[in-house]
């Protein structure tokens, strides 16, 4: 707090801790209903992202995993005693939030994200928790983890919790408004972003220097770009409102959300009110890097790379000019433009050639219920087709991308589609 005279500055403290701790407490048009409340939260949280299996029961559990060190999954969450949480204390779900302990003092894998949760406030806790327990029971007992050795070896999480967790709740900055600390609550904390666009060492952690730089995400080939480079999704340029109608809607004028990010806008974030959603789009646009890195250089010789994209052109006349526009103008909202766009130009080339290769459709919402899609071309064009398309919208129209191999493309056609 700036040193001024002690009353005046007793007063700005007194309004500038108020209105964040007010930002922390907001929780959606819920009223005072402490399970309608919760069932919000757990929204924001996508809770049900990791503890629901493809054709499982909600909140049951036995989602797969996959991760470097073999096979997690998800626990059962519903109120069954024998299972479930049921036996559970409202302390005992807090302290495995807050802590990323069990009720007996076991550890959790860090794959729940309890260094993002550990930010949650107790309130917000209790009343998730209060919804959990008024949702159906399922007697479903949990499936052992699959881990290789020594990852199987649950002490040595006491290492990586030594390493990158840091316990305590959310502490608003004082010199922020109660709007930007909602939003730096929500995105630090139960929106967990940082668990994807955040790099992983081999040590499956991420040191706070690298939070919110961007990263390849396990096991499923594709790259949560850097939230604060204005080379990758860094917002900084962006408006509030088309930040926020990507959240909300997946699709804005400016992008489209496709991949895990668009089961992201599909589980959660379309469900979070005006308010939220626009906290989360002023923190997100407040840490974009003021100045772009330098650019990227290309590791293909200048003839190939001039022959790529030469052939990139006539694929891309062919088959993306009527939807994307002859000069990557697009048709936005539904079929985004590709010049000056940060996901086609960024460092890592794996997104703009999985949507090549594999297509993919923005999620359904409340906001955008019918979304357009794009076919895949996996079957249709050949590796060198496919690097020369993506080498082409990276370096065309004024777009500062480098060109790709047809390695690289042939490496992501046995990528994971799930």
């Amino acid at each position: 707090m700036p040193s001024r005279s002690p009353i005046l500055a007793l007063l700005l403290w007194s309004l500038l801790a108020g209105s964040a701790a007010e930002a922390q407490q907001k929780a959606g048009p819920t009223g005072d209903n402490i399970v309608v409340r919760g069932e919000y939260l757990a929204r924001a949280g996508d809770c049900v992202a990791c503890h629901t299996a493809p054709e499982g029961r909600t909140f049951a559990g036995g989602r797969a995993m996959p991760t470097p060190f073999g096979t997690l999954y998800s626990s059962n969450i519903t109120p069954d005693r024998e299972t479930g949480i049921g036996k559970w204390t409202a302390e005992d779900f807090y302290k495995a939030m807050h802590t990323g302990r069990f009720p007996d003092g076991g550890l959790m894998y860090p794959a729940m994200p309890f260094a993002s949760y550990t930010k949650v406030t107790r309130a917000d806790s209790e009343a998730i928790f209060a919804y959990l327990k008024s949702i159906p029971p399922v007697n479903q007992r949990n499936r052992e983890h699959d881990l290789r050795f020594p990852y199987s070896n649950r002490q040595l999480i006491l290492g990586w919790r030594t390493l990158f967790f840091s316990e305590g709740e959310f502490k608003p900055d004082p010199t922020k408004s109660a709007e930007w600390n909602r939003g730096a609550y929500l995105v630090e904390g139960l929106g967990h972003c940082s668990m994807c666009h955040s790099p992983i060492n081999a040590l499956g952690g991420t040191s706070q220097s690298d939070v919110f730089k961007g990263g390849l995400i396990p096991m499923q080939n594709w790259y949560a770009p850097s939230l604060t480079s204005s080379r990758e999704a860094g917002l900084g340029d962006w408006s509030i409102k088309d930040i926020a109608d990507l959240l909300q809607t997946g699709v804005s004028m400016r992008g489209v959300v496709y991949g895990p990010m668009a089961e992201v806008v599909h589980n959660s974030l379309q469900y979070l009110n005006d308010e939220d959603t626009r906290a989360m789009a002023v923190y997100l646009k407040g840490i974009s890097e003021p100045s772009p890195p330098p650019l990227p250089r290309s590791a293909l010789p200048t003839t190939e790379s001039s022959l790529l994209i030469s052939l990139g052109k006539t694929v891309y006349d062919k088959n993306c000019a009527s939807c994307h526009g002859a000069e990557g103008e697009g048709k936005p909202p539904h079929w985004p433009p590709l010049a000056n766009n940060q996901s086609i130009e960024m460092q890592s080339a794996v997104n703009p050639i999985r949507m090549v290769l594999n297509g993919g459709y923005p999620p359904g919402t409340k906001g955008n219920p019918m979304p357009y899609g794009m076919p895949p071309f996996a079957g249709l064009l050949s590796d060198n087709e496919v690097a020369a398309v993506v080498s082409y919208i990276r370096t065309a129209w004024g777009n500062r991308g480098t060109p790709v191999s047809a390695r690289e493309a042939n490496e992501l056609r046995s990528a994971p589609l799930n």
